[in-house]
This record gives structure tokens, sequence and C-alpha cells, in this order.
């Protein structure tokens, strides 16, 4: 059942908060953003930035939000990058993997202590790669019917910018999925793996945090499928009429972090 939007915020300590298509689009910040950051710190409500977007790294984003007015440490951002590279450090360590992504991923991998390789890997992983080639598409698949484990680091379709929506990591592992039969173990939202690194980094209790985001399959689902909240932004992806035909169902629906301010 939805929560009224009092209900909803009341118990909330931790904002876990989505960029793309919540907090900014593109290189524009969404109308009532940085009033949102505020208004948590001034009620002294944590919060921390996580992001399904594996292109880029933390440093990264911080650097985009510093120049959209929002001043946040790179240790309150986190991407499905960083819950990948996590799980393959707790579950794979030291084994070799080969990493379909962007320059700036492999080396967050590397400068995190992954074994990369080019040929014969353990573990093949498949990112939201905008340097993706056919080349790069030829070997992971290659590996992956040679027997290397499959990981993804998240499993959005499509990623929402200022001219519309593009493929995003899902969209290239569903064409993998088709070539080699195999479906890939999926990270980042919405799964447990991400709840956890927040719980660990942070400190706060499962029940304590909110996922705030655009869509429901990923964001709100990550909160309400392990154990905390989910609340949908209508800025995004997601539209209400979508709502209504859901498996996953927001605690509470916003029409944007501007008006979350208001029942604070």
């Amino acid at each position: 059942m939805i929560l009224s939007k009092e209900e909803a915020l009341r118990d909330v300590k931790l904002f876990a908060l989505d960029m793309d298509g919540t907090f900014y689009l593109g290189n524009g910040l969404i109308d009532g953003a940085l009033d949102f950051i505020e208004a948590l710190r001034s009620h002294q409500k944590d919060f921390i930035f996580i992001t399904n977007n594996s292109s880029r790294g933390s440093s990264f984003y911080q650097e985009k939000l510093k120049k959209m007015g929002c001043f946040v440490e790179a240790d309150q951002i986190i991407t499905s990058g960083d819950v990948t590279i996590n799980y393959l450090k707790t579950y794979y360590p030291g084994q070799s993997v080969y990493l379909m992504g962007t320059p700036l991923l492999e080396e967050s991998f590397r400068e995190h202590g992954i074994n990369l390789v080019q040929e014969q890997p353990d573990v093949a992983v498949a990112s939201f790669d905008t340097t993706l080639t056919y080349e790069k598409l030829k070997k992971i698949c290659t590996f992956i019917n040679n027997g290397a484990v499959f990981l993804s680091t998240h499993l959005d379709l499509v990623c929402p910018t200022e001219t519309g929506f593009i493929p995003d990591c899902g969209a290239m592992c569903a064409l993998i999925t088709k070539s080699t039969g195999v479906e890939p173990k999926y990270l980042g939202k919405p799964f447990s793996e991400t709840m956890e690194m927040i719980l660990a980094i942070t400190g706060h209790k499962k029940e304590d945090v909110a996922f705030v985001g655009d869509r429901i399959y990923t964001d709100v689902a990550t909160g309400v499928n392990n154990g905390g909240k989910g609340f949908l932004v209508l800025t995004g992806e997601t539209k209400m009429a979508d709502v209504a035909n859901s498996a996953v169902v927001p605690d509470c629906v916003f029409d944007s972090l501007k008006e979350m301010i208001n029942y604070l």
C-alpha cells in the first residue's frame, strides 16, 4: 500500500539518491534538486548518491555535481561499477577479468586491484560501454561461450539524456545473451549487493534507508525488495500511468525532489 507522504518520510535517516532523471538530466539540474539537498542538511538527514551508470567513476560524478553547484565528497557517490568491483573482490579475488567497459571504468577496476585481461578470463563483465565496438562484443561472447562467468554492472535498458533515451547496459546484455544463451548475474540496483554496500559504508540499518529515483524496477525496487523504502519521482523514465502495471509498488510517489521538501 502506498503510504501518505508524511508517513513515508517520517523515519528515513538516509536518502539514497539516483542521479540521471532524478537529480539532473544530461548536464542540467532538475528544478529543486539543490534545494532538496539543502533541506536534507538542515533537517540533519544523511544522503548518498547511487547511480547505475557505470560508464564513469565517482570522481567524474563529483566533478559534474560540483559544476552544478552541489558539493559532495567522492565517497558520497557510488556507481554500479563500484558495486561490481566490491563483488569481484569478495567472490572472485585474484581471478582474471575481461571488462567490456569505458577507459574510465577500466582505470577504476585497475586502481582497485582487479586483474584485467584481454584473453582467457575467469570472469567476463559487461557494463554501460559508451565506447562499445563489435570487437568487444565478439570477445565477450567468445569468453562466455568458453566458460567465463558472466556478470553485468546493472540491468537498465535505457539511459535518459536531454535528447531522449539511449541504449544502456541491459540492452547490450540482451544482445550478448541472445548470442550466447547465457544470462548474466546483474549487480547494481535493485540487487541486494547494492543495499549491503551502502549499509557497510554508511553504518545505517536497512529500515533507515529510502531509495529515491525515476525507475521503479531499479531505484524503487532496491528499497522495497531489500528491507528499506522506495520512493518514485516522476522526472525521468517512469510515468504515473506505469505505477498501476508495476509488480513493485513504491512506498510513495512524488512529482520531483522539489515536492519532497514539503514533507521532510
